[in-house]
């Protein structure tokens, strides 16, 4: 909902700026390529409860997230010293010169994407949809009172509003609510190792190691969105290349599809994610966890999908 009225925000500002701000979702599709690494193994690896202690789950989450920050911000720099390439491959030529500016402020939603992501999917694995909910009732608020605010017809002050102003409401969005998150994060992971004691629970801290257990299964979550996401830009980099209209009938009908469509099943996907984890923890207890590589039989594979789907 706030993603289809911010652009009705805009284009009461300037109607040829809307394409423009689809510049902010085709950053954060790149971006998503590495959110679809390491945060997809923390459903399996994080939400095993039933063959590791509170510690170790919460010293890889600790370890998946800083991981994520560093790489984000880095994307980000690439994304701001390429901010011109950016703009020839994603904004139409018509108003290409006036939003390299508003690329370079939306560059940051690698930065903070990244945060969000890593911290919503660690949390919810280890039962806490809280976090997620916080961040996002905290973005949807703050954007909902800034945009009032500062670009509304109704804003205070008597400046007049532009596209950037709309760019930098939303990036200070998206930092808030990451950070946010993240700090809820830490007062939860903290309740929750005092929660346990005694010599068996090790570590909570973040180590390289912890790296080594949560790349093995995301590097086919990884690939597959790179391929996904880069097959995707090919064909929006085609369409934008038609003109300034087909480019933002797309944006707006992107931003529908997935704003207000696909919500429910985002919805279904993540609370299925955590009862998958789950599943295959009890299932990875069963069989024993020093087996190094074992096979599930089609009557585990049966039971564990019905099972999830049911308590889904």
């Amino acid at each position: 909902m706030y993603g289809t009225l911010s652009k009705l925000w805009v284009a009461n500002l300037d109607s040829s700026q809307v394409v423009t701000t689809d510049v902010y979702t085709y950053i954060g599709v790149v971006a998503n390529v590495l959110n679809d690494g390491l945060p997809r193994a923390a459903w399996l690896i994080i939400g095993d409860k039933s063959t590791r202690t509170i510690n170790s789950r919460v010293g890889l989450a600790y370890s998946l997230i800083l991981f994520q920050i560093m790489f984000g911000a880095i994307m980000t720099v690439i994304f701001v010293a390429s901010s011109e390439k950016l703009a020839s491959a994603f904004v139409p030529v018509q108003v290409r010169l006036a939003s390299l500016k508003y690329v370079r402020i939306s560059s940051a939603l690698a930065l903070s994407s990244a945060m969000e992501v890593a911290v919503s999917a660690c949390t919810r694995a280890l039962d806490h949809p809280d976090v997620p909910l916080l961040i996002s009732s905290t973005k949807f608020l703050v954007n909902i009172v800034l945009d009032l605010l500062f670009i509304s017809k109704i804003h205070v002050g008597s400046f007049t509003p532009t596209i950037i102003t709309q760019a930098l409401i939303r990036l200070s969005c998206d930092m808030t609510s990451a950070t946010a998150g993240l700090l809820y994060f830490v007062y939860i992971a903290r309740k929750l190792q005092r929660s346990v004691s005694g010599p068996d629970e090790g570590s909570a801290k973040p180590r390289i190691a912890a790296l080594k257990v949560l790349a093995g299964p995301s590097v086919y979550t990884f690939v597959e969105s790179a391929l996904r996401n880069g097959l995707y830009l090919w064909l929006v980099s085609g369409i934008i290349s038609m003109g300034e209209n087909y480019a933002t009938a797309w944006g707006v009908f992107n931003t529908i599809r997935w704003g207000l469509i696909m919500v429910p099943v985002q919805a279904l996907e993540a609370s299925t994610l955590v009862f998958v984890g789950h599943a295959w923890g009890q299932w990875r207890a069963q069989v024993g966890v020093d087996l190094r590589k074992p096979k599930a039989s089609r009557k585990d594979l049966l039971r564990n999908t019905l099972f999830t789907c049911y308590l889904s």
